[in-house]
């Protein structure tokens, strides 16, 4: 019996002891999840808001653009630079635009062994174009113009909401945001198969910029969409505008692909992505559409909104008188080199009889003092011709201003760029810089409204590819995996059935990612993502500096963790969580708990350009607005050749000063340009500019010479016990 007490006790005191060990087990698991989440979640929330803050500089910038348009004579050269982007509103016969987009006359020469399509197309041409696609193949410019050329065709037919049904197929996909990203795409049609009379698609939205292979990916939906026209539906997004493309990259796609005809396909694209149905309408219970609503959204004025007027929603469409030709048809001036001087001249007064503003009032309403010295007009002259042109348009201009025009153009914005919020109510989207965020009370509304129980939209990407809000009436489908970096996020698509209950298969298109462990993915996406907040921080050093003397009053040259914060997000605005993120950024640490921010600037290891005799603060200027300069380049690159001559290179230089309201002299201007131009000839290309003033992170050693996608799981898992050690 006491043997048996023995071995009782023992044994107790055996299982107290595992319970114990699984408890700390238990703890030291749900602390380890709970720090991925958190590095996770910040790291998203860098990402997001840099991306975010792009999107606004864009917007910002297109509606300055827009202030110099209005307000600019067109005798100017700063107006005449800008012109071209703002012609969509000028009015050509749809058969004028089809002789300009002929194909004809452009041989495939024998050489070429890529695809090869003709018309009308069939399901094992587009098949053999996508293999090719896959091996990296191009599709010759004469079938690209061919293909464009009639998806511009069928788009003209459809209406602005696409409404289909259930009943026939049994099941509808509807794919997210693909952002020229291929692999993503054909992964897509590998689990789900491609589209067919059995197995229609909604594409929502976003096709291009930033990935590499947007051209593709809209070659094969547009494909798709001719072979199936009921059976493939095609949203539009707010990437689908060529003010946009400038930015995220797809122009440059197109005119490095296609060099000697970029310039007509991208007009096609132009005319194409104008055309596309705004949203689509599934049983009548499922509203898909790219951005979302706003408290004023009605689908009945968007059913019967001109779409095609909106080449970029960001501007509303202006009302035109037609210019006609000696043959009496209207005249564009991508058609034709000049427009009649009397068009020019009903301008002129713009500068010195400027109109109200209208969603512009956080841009300058003054004259430009960099360009006032040539701006040659005789005030009272212009003045009294100005009021008396007023006068004779006065019905057109009460046209274009009237209330109903305004709130068609409010809606397309609010359907393009708009994102769900958790609280009610619906305000501006101040982070996009356009439409708004709603709350779950605009949702209910809006559904009873239209009797339907799901939207279904796009716009954001999300961690796992998809996520449900507003008590799951909301549903945001992201299908671009990797969007951020590798494994920042999963991709996504949903199937909907008869019943109308979403099925989600979620996916990562990269074979490397599949591979990592959580911790080796989360580390990577990470160092990531704090390399370019860390470029970020490094190109407002000036300012950073002068907010942290702010705090520092005895001249120390140390601030404190409190006081560090506070400066960082004043100057930043990125909306961080700086004092979580500080271990991160910040490498010294004093006993006093004090912050050397000179030091801090040192340890941000960021190498910048090797440009010693140009003054830091320009250098500064160039990196934290890098993307806008090289969109003000790319639309005074008017002939798309990637080179622009130095006088265009002051001007861009002049236009972003104004923009920026920061002097720059002449001086400074000539000796980035002699910088630039190493080889002497004249011009300067537009890349080489770019890349000269690339920063780089010294501290990154992902980053040497090979892509990111390019390095092995082996790489990484020793680099993560390297950080570990």
């Amino acid at each position: 019996m006491g043997c048996g007490v023995s071995k009782s006790n023992q044994f107790h005191k055996h299982a107290v002891k595992a319970i114990r060990a699984a408890v700390l087990i238990q703890q030291w698991y749900r602390q380890y999840v709970a720090r991925m989440e958190m590095r996770r979640r910040y790291t998203w929330h860098i990402f997001q808001s840099i991306e975010y803050s792009g999107e606004q500089a864009q917007i910002k910038l297109y509606n300055f653009l827009g202030y110099l348009m209005d307000n600019f004579t067109p005798s100017s050269n700063e107006r005449n630079l800008i012109s071209h982007i703002f012609r969509e509103n000028e009015v050509c016969r749809d058969a004028e635009w089809e002789r300009y987009f002929c194909y004809q006359n452009i041989e495939v020469p024998e050489i070429y062994s890529g695809p090869q399509l003709c018309f009308p197309l069939h399901v094992e041409q587009v098949v053999c174009m996508v293999e090719a696609f896959r091996n990296k193949k191009q599709l010759h410019s004469r079938y690209v113009l061919q293909l464009l050329l009639e998806t511009w065709r069928l788009l003209r037919k459809l209406p602005n909401i696409s409404r289909i049904s259930t009943c026939h197929s049994k099941e509808i996909t509807i794919c997210g945001d693909l952002h020229g990203q291929l692999e993503d795409l054909l992964l897509i049609f590998y689990k789900n198969g491609t589209p067919s009379l059995e197995k229609p698609y909604v594409f929502n939205g976003d096709f291009v910029d930033r990935g590499k292979d947007s051209m593709e990916i809209l070659l094969i939906l547009f494909a798709f969409l001719l072979v199936y026209p009921t059976e493939v539906h095609l949203n539009r997004g707010n990437h689908e505008d060529h003010i946009i493309n400038l930015r995220y990259g797809f122009t440059k796609e197109v005119l490095t692909k296609y060099k000697m005809h970029g310039k007509r396909i991208l007009k096609l694209l132009q005319k194409i992505f104008s055309w596309l149905p705004l949203a689509t309408v599934i049983d009548q219970k499922v509203l898909v559409l790219h951005g979302g609503i706003s408290d004023c959204t009605d689908l009945g004025v968007l059913a019967k909104a001109d779409r095609h007027t909106y080449v970029s929603a960001l501007r509303p469409p202006k009302k035109k008188k037609k210019q006609q030709s000696s043959t009496g048809a209207s005249i564009d001036s991508d058609v034709d080199d000049d427009l009649a001087n009397h068009r020019l001249f009903q301008r002129r007064a713009s500068f010195t009889c400027p109109k109200p503003l209208v969603a512009r009032d956080g841009f300058p309403n003054r004259s430009l003092q960099d360009f006032s010295d040539r701006i040659k007009v005789n005030v009272e002259d212009e003045l009294t011709d100005c009021q008396q042109r007023e006068k004779e348009s006065q019905a057109s201009l009460e046209s274009v201003a009237s209330d109903n025009a305004k709130e068609e153009w409010k809606q397309i914005l609010d359907l393009l760029w708009s994102d769900p919020m958790s609280q009610d109510g619906c305000i501006p989207n101040e982070l996009r810089g356009g439409g708004c965020y709603w709350g779950p009370d605009v949702t209910e509304d809006f559904l009873a409204k239209h009797n339907m129980q799901l939207i279904v939209r796009s716009h954001e990407c999300k961690q796992d590819g998809y996520e449900f809000c507003h008590n799951r009436k909301v549903l945001t489908l992201f299908s671009a995996s990797n969007y951020y970096d590798v494994g920042s996020n999963r991709g996504a698509y949903v199937k909907l059935g008869p019943d109308l209950v979403p099925y989600l298969v979620q996916y990562q298109a990269s074979s490397m990612t599949r591979e990592l462990t959580a911790r080796q993915s989360v580390g990577q996406t990470e160092r990531s993502a704090l390399k370019v907040l860390r470029e970020q921080l490094f190109s407002h050093k000036s300012d950073l500096i002068c907010a942290f003397k702010s705090f520092d009053c005895g001249n120390t040259g140390l601030v404190s963790m409190t006081d560090w914060v506070t400066a960082v997000e004043s100057v930043m605005r990125l909306g961080l969580p700086w004092r979580m993120l500080r271990s991160q950024l910040v490498i010294s640490k004093r006993g006093d708990g004090l912050i050397d921010y000179q030091q801090w600037f040192n340890e941000l290891a960021i190498k910048g350009a090797n440009a010693d005799h140009i003054d830091q603060c320009l250098l500064e200027t160039l990196y934290r607005h890098r993307s806008t300069l090289e969109t003000i380049f790319r639309i005074i690159d008017t002939d798309n050749s990637g080179f622009i001559s130095p006088s265009d290179f002051r001007q861009t230089w002049k236009l972003l000063s104004a923009y920026l309201k920061m002097e720059i002299t002449d001086e400074a201007i000539s000796e980035l340009a002699v910088a630039i131009d190493s080889n002497r000839d004249g011009a300067i290309d537009i890349d080489e500019f770019m890349e000269a003033f690339r920063l780089t992170d010294k501290k990154s050693r992902l980053e040497r010479g090979r892509s990111m996608f390019m390095v092995t799981t082996t790489d990484l898992t020793a680099l993560d016990q390297d950080e570990h050690v």
